[in-house]
């Protein structure tokens, strides 16, 4: 698209700027200040514009970037180019959806997934971990569960936050959708105490493994 095209949705963007959005994403580490219900409404307005997408994300605005996983093809991004984009996602949303709008929906996103897990910058990690969270509940054949939970064992305790909070939904996951491994994905949940004090809302599940598992497992079986 033209550059007129990517200023255009830029003052848009600025026109939706709430300081009280900006102030509740802040405490969250995130660094944009629009209603997602108004990006999305945007979103829907625009539709699907590739080449806008790669402009929008290339300004390096946290909003503009969040518009961009709205309007991209998932698809069409090529494995490098998500690879980069990953490593420049630094904000926990902006992080987020581009794993779960975009990734997930890649043709490479196994590979990445594989890359990933191993990668020294626990951000770019925590992104492989959630992609194997994706994986477990969906298609586990052949990740070997018991492997995961011998890393999770070993390195969740000490890993950096993100990261840590991948590996640990991805602990959950595991309890929670594969029931011969649900005794000793708890277990490993209590000895380690992961996110054990974690504040949780009134009528929301704590991500302390243990009762997140026992709680979606309870769901499930009504």
């Amino acid at each position: 698209m033209a550059e007129t095209d990517v200023a255009g949705v830029l003052a848009e963007l600025a026109a939706l700027e709430d300081p009280k959005a900006r102030a509740v994403n802040e405490r969250h580490g995130d660094d944009h200040g629009v209603n997602l219900g108004r990006l999305r409404a945007l979103a829907k307005r625009l539709k699907t514009q590739h080449e806008l997408a790669r402009d929008l994300w290339e300004t390096g605005d946290s909003a503009a970037r969040l518009l961009a996983m709205l309007v991209c093809r998932p698809k069409a991004f090529e494995r490098d180019e998500l690879d980069r984009m990953i490593r420049e996602a630094r904000t926990p949303k902006v992080h987020d959806w581009l794993v779960n709008y975009v990734v997930k929906k890649s043709p490479h996103a196994e590979e990445l997934r594989t890359a990933w897990s191993a990668d020294p910058d626990p951000v770019v990690a925590s992104a492989g971990w959630a992609l194997t969270s994706d994986r477990v509940a969906k298609r586990p054949e052949g990740l070997g569960l018991p492997g995961l939970l011998d890393v999770i064992e070993a390195e969740m305790k000490d890993a950096p936050d993100r990261l840590q909070w991948a590996m640990n939904e991805c602990l959950a996951r595991i309890g929670i959708e594969h029931a011969e491994h649900r005794a000793r994905a708890i277990d490993i949940g209590e000895r380690l105490e992961v996110l054990k004090d974690y504040p949780t809302s009134p009528g929301c599940t704590s991500p302390f493994a243990p009762v997140w598992i026992d709680e979606m497992v309870r769901r499930q079986r009504g």
